[in-house]
């Protein structure tokens, strides 16, 4: 198991209502419990509902990617508005969103002139590597 995936993992565990889950993948098993659970065994739709995880996004149109896993963040500060929001035109270099990862944050800028069509992270999510923050289309 990659470290992307456990942390995609850990992400759908900690937003379900499931109290225990236990991963088999090739030779990696990864088992998760809730404080205070019983120890028993994850029921077949636990698993089920982790599929999902693995399976690719379907987008259309260039996609701004997460460069790093972490915290996802659309505004510089809890009381201020998102840097972008679907819609806005931006400028090459110009920063779209932070992602922040052990205590550090980093910006993530566009790759070009564009106008931003969709955000597809919600604001402190956690992000895998390569997890699709931004759709845009070219100006």
């Amino acid at each position: 198991m990659t470290n992307s995936e456990i942390f995609e993992l850990l992400d759908r565990f900690e937003r379900s209502s499931v109290l225990t889950m236990k991963v088999t993948i090739g030779g990696d098993t990864l088992e998760l419990s809730r404080a205070g659970s019983a120890a028993a065994p994850a029921a077949p739709a636990a698993t089920a509902a982790v599929a999902p995880a693995f399976a690719p996004a379907e987008e259309s149109g260039p996609i701004i990617r997460a460069p790093l896993v972490g915290t996802f963040y659309a505004a510089p500060a809890p009381d201020q508005p998102p840097l972008v929001k679907a819609g806005d035109p931006v400028r090459k270099g110009q920063t779209v969103c932070l992602i922040e990862a052990m205590k550090m944050m980093s910006e993530v800028t566009a790759p070009c002139d564009c106008v931003i069509e969709e955000v597809l992270a919600t604001n402190g999510e956690l992000l895998a590597f390569d997890a699709p923050i931004f759709r845009y289309r070219e100006a």
